[in-house]
């Protein structure tokens, strides 16, 4: 099949490249030429693991392209992706300007049966309103379709070529016939195409990561719980993880979930509900529960310090919302940057894949270094905020001649408590008791 993915992010140029990993010839467009341009020449623009081998395979074999042209491709294509930002607005609602705005444009120089699938995370009722923009400039037959993307960052790929299930939105006989043809390789092994009506399959996507994120501040909450109870939370994660009711999976307590879904699909949700007049009650509790979350270590390094963070040094391993990605969308790491340099305190940080874009961030506010251990040197603590592989299995050698007294604030609990008591070190971490000599 020949398609075409507008906007090359995060999920349109891990859709495209792997719908082109199964045969299909699919042109990505972009508007940024100079993305456009590093995609050309052979440059991966995000970093996800797996996708840079799809990626220069399938460029090599004439299947993935890239332009800044819809028109040049319109004529040759069938199914046209949406992969378009829906940036959260100041009352949470999805900004639906530039999805409207590729609808607008496709009204104009379409010239056949298309089907034009919202690939991007939308509101109830935006189906409609592509179709409304497209139909205000073209009369011809074509459809809309909902088919919302469950990729995660750092397993993407993964994801995307052996789906849990796939949801579609349609309700078009002949869209299905597409759809169902496209997916049919990525479900061999068993696993569902949904097909629905438009509206529910827009809402499915918002109701699945507004209930994992639920999870994830109950579980916040539960470790908070703990700590004044003197309970594990490591232990009662295991007891409630056991049962298939409930999962293994996000249940693990750390300083709040970051990244471009789950914040922003929470407050859409909300939103959605509000213009409903519905009070969507569970979810502005679960968001609360976040961003006090983001920076709930900082008390306890107050504490430590006597409240007085003025000229401490503070080494930072992790940056990124999440291990695997170098996105730092709402990553709780900045946050608590923030925190610390309000404090007094000064911050060396390492990231394995997320510093560059940190410092276009903040710039030259905190220290950036080559490695974890450099970030250590001189340091009077440790604050560790993302859960890379790295961090899980260090030299405590090496940790322990870097900062004398050794202090690790631990914002995802990567450290056995019993290895922290052996070693002898000040350990804090989440839901757990704290370790002191």
């Amino acid at each position: 099949m020949k398609i075409a993915v507008i906007g090359t992010g995060y999920v349109g140029l891990v859709s495209g490249t792997c719908f082109a990993e199964t045969g299909n010839k699919v042109t990505c467009v972009d508007i940024d030429e100079r993305k456009v341009s590093k995609l050309q020449n052979g440059e991966i623009t995000i970093y996800e693991p797996g996708l840079e081998v799809l990626f220069q395979r399938n460029r090599k074999e004439g299947r993935l392209f890239f332009t800044t042209r819809i028109e040049d491709v319109i004529d040759e294509v069938s199914i046209i992706f949406l992969a378009l930002p829906t940036p959260p607005g100041e009352d949470g609602s999805a900004d639906l300007r530039y999805v409207l705005g590729v609808a607008d444009q496709l009204g104009k120089i379409m010239k056949d049966y298309k089907v034009i699938v919202d690939k991007s995370t939308v509101p109830v009722g935006t189906a409609e309103k592509v179709k409304n923009a497209i139909a205000a400039n073209y009369k011809g037959e074509f459809d809309v379709v909902s088919n919302p993307e469950f990729l995660r960052e750092g397993v993407a790929v993964d994801d995307f070529m052996k789906p849990d299930r796939v949801v579609v939105g349609t309700s078009s006989p002949r869209a299905q016939k597409l759809m169902e043809e496209l997916y049919g390789p990525y479900v061999r092994q068993g696993n569902p195409i949904i097909f629905m009506d438009e509206r529910s399959a827009e809402l499915t996507k918002y109701a699945a990561n507004s209930f994992l994120a639920t999870k994830i501040s109950f579980m916040n909450e539960i470790a908070r719980v703990c700590e004044l109870t003197g309970a594990d939370v490591d232990m009662v994660r295991r007891g409630i993880g056991a049962d298939n009711r409930i999962g293994k999976r996000f249940l693990f307590p750390g300083i709040g979930y970051g990244g471009s879904c789950f914040p922003k699909d929470v407050k859409a949700l909300i939103k959605s509900a509000r213009e409903e007049a519905y009070d969507f009650r569970i979810l502005n509790a679960v968001e609360e529960v976040n961003e006090d979350q983001k920076i709930y270590l900082m008390p306890k390094i107050k504490k430590h310090f006597n409240n007085n963070l003025k000229g401490k040094k503070l080494a930072l391993w992790g940056l990124a919302f999440k291990p695997n990605t170098d996105d730092i969308r709402e990553a709780p790491a900045l946050y608590l940057i923030d925190e610390l340099l309000a404090a007094g305190a000064t911050v060396k940080a390492f990231d394995p894949e997320a510093m560059s874009n940190v410092r276009e961030v903040i710039g030259d506010k905190i220290e950036f270094t080559n490695n974890m251990y450099d970030a250590l040197e001189g340091a009077d603590a440790l604050v560790i905020a993302t859960e890379w592989s790295e961090f899980r299995n260090p030299n405590f050698e090496r940790i322990s001649e870097h900062l004398g007294e050794v202090c690790i604030f631990d914002g995802r609990n990567v450290f056995d408590l019993t290895k922290m008591e052996e070693l002898g070190y000040i350990y804090y971490s989440i839901g757990r008791k704290d370790v002191k000599p």
